[in-house]
């Protein structure tokens, strides 16, 4: 197993890419600690993983809150024996749809807020015991790029900036402490979309005409990239992004 002994906190864990990485980090051996606010569908990804002979535990954290925060991962920390991965999928709230001349301030800066602020909390909070320990992995999700024509993301790729900014800055300050980050990006992931959206099957087929597979990345590649990324076998990476776009998003 890639992940053998390891501790994984995930915030975000009960969303649709939480739970998806909280099942495969699982599956790979970790024990998993999920948190969020919606203790509800936290509790059902466990019950997922308990079910698939793996462990999980659930805790309502408000990624947003600093002492909330600190203290959930000091109890993860000294329940666990330490914090070996963490990875926040928060969502940032963005809206989207409205053009930018017609887009209220506080709807462009809150997500790009909550964005930087969730990734800082969490990566620090986590990255104290990582140093203590010598060793650690953080993860980002997003999929900073060119922004598509006519898609009125709002604050989404400025938020995606600001996180590979971070990446950037806190991989040179934590890697002498041999504690790794990187960013999974991708150009859409389909099963995310809530049902009922008006015209899905639009949006889904342009994700995925806009990659070079003529497909898009699962929920099950998601969980599986990032699995590999976590683990040992992949200690070499960091101040790195992780590009599962199937072409989307092209590096350079």
């Amino acid at each position: 197993m890639l992940l053998e002994g390891k501790n994984a906190v995930i915030y975000g864990g009960g969303g649709a890419i939480g739970g998806a990485v909280a099942r495969a980090f699982a599956r790979e051996g970790a024990r998993v600690f999920l948190a969020g606010r919606t203790l509800a569908s936290l509790e059902a990804v466990a019950a997922d993983i308990r079910d698939a002979g793996g462990t999980a535990d659930t805790a309502e954290v408000d990624a947003t809150d600093e002492r909330a925060v600190d203290v959930h991962a000091d109890a993860v920390a000294s329940q666990a024996g330490g914090i070996d991965i963490c990875m926040n999928v928060i969502s940032p709230g963005d809206v989207q749809g409205t053009p930018f001349v017609e887009m209220a301030l506080e709807d462009y800066l809150r997500p790009v807020d909550t964005a930087v602020r969730t990734t800082f909390l969490t990566s620090r909070a986590a990255g104290r015991h990582m140093v203590r320990q010598g060793s650690g992995v953080i993860l980002a999700f997003g999929g900073s790029g060119d922004p598509p024509r006519d898609y009125y993301l709002g604050r989404l790729q400025v938020a995606f900036e600001a996180i590979e900014a971070m990446r950037r800055q806190i991989s040179s300050e934590l890697g002498r402490h041999g504690v790794r980050f990187v960013t999974l990006r991708t150009g859409g992931v389909p099963e995310t979309i809530p049902p009922g959206v008006e015209g899905m099957e639009a949006v889904v087929a342009d994700i995925e005409h806009q990659t070079m597979l003529g497909r898009a990345a699962t929920l099950e590649d998601v969980g599986n990239v990032a699995a590999f990324v976590a683990s040992d076998r992949a200690r070499t990476m960091t101040a790195a992004t992780a590009n599962i776009s199937c072409g989307a998003l092209i590096d350079y």
